[in-house]
């Protein structure tokens, strides 16, 4: 356990995000003792042309407009800065030596106001952790000269065109001047000590409190349906998850019902899935409903497509299903190897089938509540505790 400490956070994902994110959930487990300041991104200058109406863009206007607001207590011994600040569109830039330059600037913008949030919160001596911003957090050890830098790798970013440009540059020197690497994968520690060799493996979190498995009732929507369940629940995006495997498997076990509970991408939403009698599209849910749906399902899937950008994930939906006892089947990869004595792997459209009617089979008390110990081991408690382990031993 690590305690009374100052941390700094900064990440791609801002606090304002409307979806469940690593770095958030990470940040209130350091908060369990320690001061956290949460730092937003600011505000791009193509922010105004491209997304002038939102409420992030809102927000980061109001923090220029009133800087004096711009740092705010959000719970006990955690608090969240957005830097009233404007920053240079870099990506499009096609010269290394301009885009070194322009991000030079953004990263002395960036610091210069984290320094005066900081200097308010009166904070001494403090680790700064970085979820994968890569960019403005390249020059952020030399700006602000923390005792520790930590760099967190959640994710393969140098597939994702926005960041693939000059992130195939930027990342690796990152990681080498970086104090200590931290990643969800064991892909993804692996890449790492390519460049740090104090590169670990950390897992991921889950938020056990919501996932109950003896305190939930399954949704009212799941009532009336006699077939075997087989449900997937998070944002339905064809650029993560292979439709063919899911039409596969309506096509093949036309005694199952396929349930997907969240958004839909327009590939989705123009998919064949939607033709299909055993196929159910329920749509978005708040959060804190999701516990109930999962409850509902005989079997959980995570049909992940096999991708460079997605081979070292550490899908966090996996701990929130076996967290609820579920039986589950899931795309095998390197990162999801970690999880084989607990999940049923599948290779392709054909073994999804087979695994889950094995999962179907071979379920029992036994096996679920050996899968809850499992779910509720990977809580970011845990997962924060092993950071810390990491820290104070290296």
């Amino acid at each position: 356990m690590m305690e009374n400490k100052d941390i700094v956070v900064v990440g791609i994902q801002p606090w304002d995000i409307p979806i469940g994110s690593n770095c958030k959930d990470i940040a209130t487990q350091f908060a369990q003792g320690n001061r956290v300041l949460y730092v937003n991104n600011p505000i791009s200058y193509i922010d105004f042309i491209k997304d002038p109406d939102s409420e992030k863009t809102k927000n980061r206007k109001d923090a220029i407009k009133y800087p004096e607001n711009a740092l705010y207590q959000e719970s006990k011994n955690l608090w969240v800065y957005t830097p009233p600040v404007k920053t240079y569109p870099i990506n499009f830039v096609n010269h290394d030596g301009l885009f070194k330059v322009l991000n030079k600037v953004n990263n002395k913008k960036f610091a210069e106001a984290i320094k005066k949030a900081v200097a308010r919160l009166n904070f001494k001596d403090f680790i700064l952790f970085n979820d994968q911003n890569m960019f403005l957090g390249y020059y952020l050890k030399e700006h602000l000269r923390p005792e520790k830098y930590i760099y967190y790798v959640r994710d393969n970013l140098l597939n994702v065109p926005y960041w693939k440009k000059h992130g195939h540059k930027v990342e690796p020197k990152l990681i080498s001047k970086a104090d200590m690497v931290f990643t969800n994968s064991l892909l993804y520690e692996e890449n790492a000590r390519r460049y740090n060799e104090k590169s670990f493996m950390v897992g991921q979190g889950c938020d056990t409190e919501m996932y109950q498995a003896n305190m939930v009732a399954k949704a009212e929507e799941l009532m009336g349906i006699e077939k075997p369940i087989i449900g997937y629940v998070g944002f339905l995006s064809s650029k993560r998850l292979d439709i063919e495997i899911i039409e596969h498997i309506a096509i093949s076990r036309p005694d199952y019902e396929v349930v997907l509970v969240g958004p839909e991408d327009d590939s989705f939403q123009r998919s064949n899935l939607h033709q299909l009698a055993n196929v159910r599209f329920l749509g978005p849910k708040p959060p804190e409903t999701l516990p109930a749906y999962i409850k509902g399902f005989d079997v959980a899937i995570n049909p992940q497509r096999l991708t460079k950008a997605t081979m070292g994930n550490y899908p966090r939906k996996i701990d929130e299903y076996l967290a609820m006892g579920k039986p589950t089947v899931a795309t095998r990869t390197k990162a999801m190897a970690y999880f084989g004595d607990v999940v049923f792997l599948a290779k392709d459209k054909e073994e999804y089938v087979a695994m889950i009617a094995k999962a179907l089979a071979s379920d029992s008390e036994e096996k679920q509540q050996e899968r809850i110990a499992v779910g509720h081991a990977h809580s970011w408690a845990n997962c924060v505790a092993t950071m810390y382990n990491h820290l104070q031993n290296n």
